[in-house]
Order: C-alpha cells, then sequence, then structure tokens
C-alpha cells in the first residue's frame, strides 16, 4: 500500500471558462482509475485538457554507465566532508544514498518529507528551477531552513553543479519514524 500511495499523481487542469484561463490543482488517485479527489471544484460545463506526472520511490532510474561530476557534501559537523562523483540525471538524495552520506530521505525521494534538506550555495540556487508548492509546504517543516534550502529528492544533478558544495544542516526533522532511515532498493 505504502508503494502505491507513492506513485499517486498531481494532475493541473487547464480550465477554459469565458474570459480567460484558470489553472486549478486536481489530485487523482492511480489506483482508483483516476477517480478525481472530492475537493475538486471544476465547473460542470468547462473545458479541460489534463496532464499527469507520476512520482516513483527512489527517483528516476540512472544508469551506471551515466556521465559524472564532483559534489561535496558538508556533514552537520560542519567539518567532515565527502567529495562523490553524481551521477548526470540523478537526484542530490540518490547520490548521497549511493555514497552512504547520512543524507535521509525518509519518503524515498517522494516529496512528502523534509529529511533531505540541503543548504545550496547563492549561485547554484538562482541557477534552479523555483521550487514546487508541494517541496515549499515540505521545507516549512525543515530544520534550520535557510534561504537556499532545498529538499535533495527535487534536485536533479546537472553538469553545470560541477564542484558544488552541499550543506546538510544540523538534524532533521522525522515525522514519519523518528531515527528510521530507509536503505535504498
Amino acid at each position: 500500500m505504502i508503494h502505491r500511495i507513492a506513485q499517486s499523481a498531481v494532475i493541473l487542469r487547464r480550465i477554459k471558462p469565458p474570459g480567460g484561463v484558470v489553472v486549478t490543482p486536481c489530485y487523482y488517485s492511480i489506483w482508483k482509475k483516476n477517480v478525481p479527489h472530492q475537493f475538486d471544484r471544476t465547473p460542470k460545463n468547462a473545458q479541460t485538457t489534463t496532464t499527469t506526472g507520476i512520482r516513483w520511490h527512489g527517483g528516476s532510474a540512472v544508469g551506471a554507465d551515466a556521465p559524472t561530476i564532483q559534489v561535496t557534501f558538508i556533514h552537520p559537523n560542519g567539518t567532515d566532508r565527502s567529495v562523490v562523483d553524481a551521477r548526470i540525471g540523478e537526484t542530490l538524495l540518490q547520490t548521497a544514498h549511493r555514497h552512504d552520506i547520512d543524507l535521509e530521505g525518509a519518503c524515498e525521494g517522494v516529496c512528502a518529507c523534509s529529511t533531505c534538506h540541503l543548504i545550496l550555495p547563492s549561485a547554484m540556487y538562482d541557477n534552479l528551477p523555483e521550487p514546487s508548492e508541494d517541496e515549499e509546504d515540505m521545507l516549512d517543516m525543515a530544520f534550520g531552513l535557510q534561504e537556499t534550502s532545498r529538499l535533495g529528492c527535487q534536485i536533479t544533478v546537472t553538469p553545470e553543479m560541477d564542484g558544488v558544495e552541499l550543506r546538510m544542516p544540523a538534524a532533521t526533522r522525522n515525522f514519519y519514524v523518528d531515527g528510521h532511515k530507509p536503505k535504498p532498493h
């Protein structure tokens, strides 16, 4: 059941009422055959188009032969550093797990917790796409939130990140089970 929850999709519907286009979020469940969420307030006579995004546990699969760059994780004590090879196309959370870095990721990368919270350098933060509303909601619960905080599960490694230093906060808040640390699949 937990695996199915991670496969939930967020559907954005473009509603075309007379006089303009309004975009409203509408949540669907894949295993319920796209039955609308009870709070869907789409007008009955509206014309709609639908786009679906699916989140999978652990993020996207990236081959072992993918090109790599170097990134540095600065551990919570502020002095220990891990310089690792990150595969282009994987998330920073996947990179950390592959190298046994203690970046928790309690939700296994589906943006449902804040335990993969990272503090990015300003230049990197400014060059990333804006965080989604889901990510912002999770960051609101993060311990030690900074202006350049992001979730590692939502940042995909790109060639431009080569040499970047990422700070891990001093602690995390795990609302799932305090102390639970999932193992990557």
